[in-house]
C-alpha cells in the first residue's frame, strides 16, 4: 500500500473534523445565542462539510479496503466524521497503526 493513501485519508479526516466542529459552533450560535449571520455561516459550513464528508468516506473506504480491515473497524472509521472531534482521535489511532508498516517498508539509511 502506498503512503499517499494514508496521507489523503489523514488530510480529509482533519478537514472533516474541523468543519464538523465549526458546524456545531455555528448551530450553537444560531439556535442557542441567536447571533446575526450564524444562519449563513451554518449553511455554508454545513454544505462544505456534507460534500467533503462524502469524499472522506471514499478515501476512508479505499484505505480500509487496501488494509483489509474487518467491517466493524471500517464502519467505525467511516462514522468518525459524524461525531464532533472523533475524526481527530480515530485518525491518530489509524496513523499509529500504519506507522509501523511504513517504517518497516522504508529502506535503511546507509552510513558513509
Amino acid at each position: 500500500m502506498k503512503k499517499s493513501v494514508l496521507t489523503r485519508y489523514r488530510v480529509l479526516a482533519y478537514v472533516t473534523g474541523v468543519l464538523l466542529v465549526l458546524l456545531c459552533l455555528g448551530v450553537i450560535a444560531k439556535y442557542g445565542l441567536d447571533l446575526d449571520g450564524a444562519a449563513d455561516f451554518t449553511r455554508v459550513i454545513g454544505f462544505a462539510h456534507g460534500w467533503l464528508y462524502v469524499v472522506y468516506l471514499g478515501f476512508a473506504f479505499d484505505l480500509g479496503s487496501k488494509a483489509k480491515w474487518p467491517v466493524g473497524k471500517l464502519l467505525w472509521v467511516l462514522l468518525a466524521g459524524t461525531v464532533p472531534t472523533a475524526a481527530f482521535f480515530v485518525e491518530r489511532k489509524v496513523s499509529r497503526e500504519f506507522a509501523d508498516v511504513f517504517a518497516d517498508a522504508a529502506p535503511a539509511a546507509v552510513e558513509a
